[in-house]
């Protein structure tokens, strides 16, 4: 196996194990939370979260891009950058401080303004945070990162679910955050070893901040526009309306969100290392969007199949309202993953000017979607939701077959295969969800092994590439295991 392909898959798979594992920690305390909470405390935390993912990019200030794309940094570039991501923390957390009574005005919500003050403070724990996560993502570091998730994850579910239990209602959801994200912070500073210098330099500030800035723009935009969902319902609608979303879409990011993530993190340094070779990084790129489609396409049809059954038997009938809005998320959230290593093509290549262009012109397109959701109500939202995705998929793509050849024809092409195999799946294990009359649970068992099945049965019968790859992986890190 080459060194170049060794790197991959090994850090594939502990982002995998880092994201699957923190999402599996995720994902039971989040039903035992919305067992024991009501979909209004969901929905309190869900309208400031705007204003906090907002913060955070400028925060970020798209200098970890800038210094994951660079091939040698200096420490006096990784000091540079820490010292302007904890200033803007600090003046960042002031703002939100002062703004939080009419932000708690805004949406008639009294309590508000305490529940935001106390969340702005993880804009001061996360800026001590991204120069050790970025250093790790550099060096294709992800089982320390693995590690360091859990811990936190596990840590602060439990500190959760214990206050929840004890009536602190919001709180639970608030300091469950805190403790998660200052428990994240505090064990990178313990294992990963680096410390700041006393330096700030202006040119190494002004070569990052040339890429970095495009970036910091796109991903402001792309935030905004991302959340702005939560914005238009907690107003136009109901705080409790807000939380059947927001409980809808947790469950869709669970999957969605954990792998465009695992993707984006470990391909953008390695195909960094084959920006002067188109060809390679062709192959590459093609490789990946087969595989991730594969599961990816699986997980959310499957997903969107079982919606019911995932809902009412996890988390029970007083969410019945976000069974359908994770039946149409799921079908959003399937692009993703696609999104991602096609805009991750564009870092690569330095086209964060391109980047930002393309970022506009797919924000213009949902201004449509927030009329029709004010107008037409939430389903009518995500609808447009689905053509805006798909739109914006073709507009990634084109520019991905202008860069290095790779065309969208060709890219559909390549995941019609997977798409054919999980549609297939997905009515088959819907239809079992309307035959059955079992319980509830043992339906959504039925429905998840009966899927697992299908696929498996599929790949090995198909011969499909993406299923042998997978496969490869799996069994090798078993056998691998076995023998230390």
């Amino acid at each position: 196996m080459s060194s170049l392909k060794q790197k991959t898959v090994s850090g594939l798979f502990w982002s995998f194990v880092d994201q699957f594992a923190t999402l599996g920690i995720s994902f039971i305390v989040g039903i035992i939370l919305a067992r024991i909470l009501s979909p209004k405390e969901f929905g309190l935390v869900g309208m400031v979260t705007i204003f906090i993912a907002v913060s955070s990019i400028f925060v970020y200030g798209g200098f970890g891009s800038a210094l994951i794309r660079k091939k040698e940094c200096t420490q006096e570039d990784y000091s540079t950058v820490f010292y302007f991501n904890l200033i803007t923390g600090f003046v960042f957390y002031c703002l939100l401080f002062l703004l939080a009574p009419f932000v708690s005005s805004f949406f008639n919500e009294p309590e508000l303004t305490s529940v935001f003050r106390a969340l702005a403070l993880l804009l001061i724990i996360d800026s001590l945070t991204i120069i050790q996560s970025t250093i790790l993502t550099k060096r294709v570091d992800f089982r320390l990162k693995a590690r360091i998730s859990v811990i936190s994850k596990t840590c602060s579910g439990v500190v959760g679910i214990t206050m929840a239990y004890n009536g602190y209602g919001v709180w639970s959801l608030v300091v469950m955050q805190l403790i998660s994200q200052v428990l994240n912070s505090s064990l990178l500073w313990i294992w990963n070893k680096w410390k700041p210098d006393w330096v700030f330099s202006t040119a190494s500030f002004k070569e990052l901040f040339g890429f970095g800035a495009k970036m910091l723009l796109s991903g402001l935009l792309d935030t905004i526009f991302r959340h702005i969902y939560y914005l238009i319902i907690g107003k136009y609608f109901s705080v409790q309306e807000l939380g059947y979303y927001i409980k809808a879409e947790q469950f869709k990011n669970l999957p969605s969100n954990n792998l465009n993530n695992v993707i984006s993190q470990v391909t953008y340094p390695i195909l960094s290392t084959l920006q002067d070779d188109k060809e390679r990084l062709k192959q590459n790129l093609r490789s990946l969007i087969r595989t991730t489609m594969f599961i990816t396409s699986i997980l959310m049809l499957g997903m969107s199949a079982s919606a019911e059954s995932l809902i009412i038997g996890l988390i029970g009938e007083k969410w019945r309202q976000s069974i359908i809005y994770l039946q149409l998320l799921s079908i959003v959230g399937m692009t993703y993953p696609l999104h991602g290593l096609n805009l991750n093509l564009l870092q690569v290549m330095g086209r964060s000017d391109l980047f930002l262009r393309l970022e506009i012109i797919k924000k213009i397109l949902v201004i449509p979607i927030i009329i029709m959701g004010i107008s037409f109500g939430i389903k009518a939202m995500i609808i447009g939701m689905i053509v805006s995705t798909i739109i914006g998929y073709y507009i990634n793509a084109y520019y991905t077959g202008d860069l290095i050849g790779y065309y969208i024809k060709r890219q559909i092409v390549d995941i019609l295969p997977s798409l054919t195999v999980a549609f297939t799946m997905a009515v088959t294990v819907f239809s079992l969800g309307e035959l059955l009359t079992l319980p509830v649970l043992i339906t959504l068992t039925i429905q998840v092994v009966f899927g697992f099945v299908f696929v498996i049965f599929a790949g090995e019968f198909l011969k499909m590439n993406e299923y042998l790859f997978i496969k490869d992986i799996i069994l090798s890190k078993i056998k691998q295991h076995k023998r230390s």
